[in-house]
């Protein structure tokens, strides 16, 4: 069953199913920076929804300026 993303922090799980990724490139984008892990206790780690966010970039198409 999908986690929902409810609240500001989500888990792991949920961020890899919002960005349609799986949890490994979760782990790979806290472990170069892009992303920042937050954790909580000795093992839960969890990522700001708004960084999720602040990933995606859109793609230039030809004719179409910038907005």
């Amino acid at each position: 069953m999908p986690e929902t993303l409810t609240g500001r922090y989500v888990t792991q799980t949920a961020a890899a199913e919002y960005l349609n990724v799986t949890g490994r490139t979760i782990r790979n984008l806290i472990a170069r920076g892009d992303l920042t892990g937050y954790r909580l206790g000795a093992r839960s780690i969890r990522v700001d929804r708004a960084e999720l966010d602040a990933l995606l970039t859109p793609i230039p198409t030809a004719g179409v300026e910038n907005r």
